[in-house]
């Protein structure tokens, strides 16, 4: 059953489990009962900042990266914009991507057209 409004705690490698603002993750059931999802579980994840953004556009893209998190978003309200990090490659991002109209859709769901105006009303 799918797990919107709530929070989930992804497991990394180096033992930290943090919370992303929205996590993306596989329907592994009642698997998620007894473990959180991993980066092997995990589609994309997204992160809305204002006041943390210098963190989630530094900190917390790499410690994403070095986990083997394929996507990651920061959605950027005080700049209304969107900065998708992609094209994971031996724990570093090689594509980083502004958007601040028109629509993207993430590497797992291309067939996905995501509105980024609309990641904008939280």
């Amino acid at each position: 059953m799918p797990r919107f409004g709530r929070p989930i705690r992804i497991t990394l490698p180096n033992d930290s489990e943090p919370i992303p603002d929205l996590a993306i993750v596989k329907p592994l059931g009642s698997r998620y009962l007894s473990q959180h999802p991993g980066p092997a579980d995990v589609f994309w994840l997204i992160e809305f900042a204002n006041t943390t953004l210098s963190k989630d556009l530094n900190r917390k893209k790499e410690v994403y990266a070095q986990a083997g998190i394929r996507e990651y978003w920061v959605v950027d309200l005080k700049h209304q914009e969107l900065v998708c990090f992609g094209d994971l490659q031996q724990g570093s991002y090689q594509q980083e991507t502004h958007h601040k109209s028109g629509q993207v859709s993430p590497g797992a769901f291309p067939e996905v057209a995501i509105v980024v105006q609309r990641l904008m009303r939280v």
